[in-house]
């Protein structure tokens, strides 16, 4: 097989197993919108940006990274997620759109560098380690945004209903708590299914 026949069918089937992810992360995302801990939905689309930035690079990761961020900013505007983009937007539309797009992306970026770093030496403990920082990443750059840019918004939100706890604390509980357990959990456990579906590449390839 010639070196322009092989590339093209590498090429195909990078296209195919990114349009596959992209519909199972707005699958996966739009069902997750119903399971929600406080103020904010848990975010059970981050494998297939894991699955895809490994396979692919970060390059790939940050382009399905910014996929779930446009799922999330389209449910938050249409008012399905009980108004907290709206809210957002009606204190800095343009930021709250940056937000959403970028925390996701740079999640799925860090997460294929990550991978790439670390699978040369062991593909299982890249998956894992790739698996842990993506939601990491994902939850901390949106925790960071309600401290600073949005910081008004939720010291409004810990008053009216933190019980005396201070910014932070309440911040910490509301926007991360279990959410972030249950995504940091799930990455973890399906880690070594990201890493079989490698090595199957790697195999066929």
């Amino acid at each position: 097989m010639n070196t322009s026949k092989t590339n093209s069918i590498d090429k195909t089937a990078r296209l195919v197993t990114l349009a596959v992810l992209t519909a199972l992360i707005i699958v996966l995302q739009v069902v997750s919108n119903f399971i929600k801990f406080g103020p904010v939905q848990i975010t059970l689309a981050l494998t297939p940006i894991i699955i895809g930035a490994a396979m692919y690079g970060m390059w790939a990761g940050a382009y399905l990274g910014a996929v779930l961020g446009v799922v999330i900013l389209v449910w938050g505007l249409s008012g399905l997620d009980g108004g907290f983009v709206m809210a957002l937007m009606s204190i800095n539309p343009v930021l709250t759109v940056v937000v959403c797009l970028l925390k996701t992306a740079i999640a799925g970026f860090v997460a294929g560098i990550v991978f790439k770093a670390i699978a040369k030496k062991h593909d299982l403990v890249a998956s894992f380690v790739a698996g842990g920082l993506c939601p990491i990443v994902n939850t901390g750059l949106f925790l960071a945004s309600m401290l600073t840019v949005f910081i008004g918004f939720t010291s409004g939100l810990a008053a009216e209903y933190g019980n005396g706890q201070t910014v932070l604390i309440y911040a910490l509980s509301a926007f991360v708590g279990i959410n972030f357990v249950v995504e940091f959990i799930v990455n973890m456990v399906l880690a070594t299914a990201v890493t079989r579906i490698i090595r199957a590449v790697k195999n066929n390839a």
